[in-house]
């Protein structure tokens, strides 16, 4: 996967991703806040494909899973970070986004394009040609994204069996 970054910093929480305010609204209407109150025009510049980079303890706070499905809605590919909140890691996963934990976010800046090895762990900048790494994606977890998140995984492996 190959993506452009949106680099954001520590404590990114739930409801900057999913504003509290707006949740009732349709999973569209909602994606439309995603992180705006952090990077006001957000919602608006995001492309299909592109990456979200944080820092510490992204996605912490509450359970909503809304919070990781508006990035989806907005096309992002992945979310990378040096740690997650549990809650949101857990979310990212049952709903097939990749949320990968690496401690080089530090060296990876916003509007850099990266290239990302889901299962290797490798991460390469192709803006200035860098290595990095990140924890591999275990297999278990691979086999939700792949399969577009828990719910279709379920319905393939009990279609399986019957």
């Amino acid at each position: 996967m190959r993506g452009r970054v949106w680099k954001f910093g520590d404590d990114i929480n739930t409801d900057v991703l999913a504003p509290g305010i707006y949740i009732k609204l349709p999973l569209d209407e909602l994606a439309l806040h995603c992180l705006e109150s952090v990077e006001p025009n957000f919602a608006k510049q995001v492309k299909e494909g592109d990456i979200v980079v944080g820092g510490h303890n992204f996605g912490m706070g509450s359970s909503r899973e809304q919070a990781a499905q508006v990035l989806m809605e907005l096309g992002v590919a992945a979310v990378i970070a040096h740690s997650f909140g549990g809650i949101f890691y857990r979310n990212a996963f049952n709903l097939g986004l990749p949320a990968i934990v690496s401690r080089d976010v530090d060296q990876i800046a916003a509007d850099q394009i990266l290239e990302i090895d889901l299962r290797s762990g490798s991460l390469k900048n192709k803006t200035n040609g860098d290595e990095l790494t990140s924890e591999a994606v275990p297999e278990n977890l691979m086999a939700l994204i792949e399969a577009g998140g828990l719910v279709p995984f379920l319905e393939k492996k009990l279609t399986k069996k019957s």
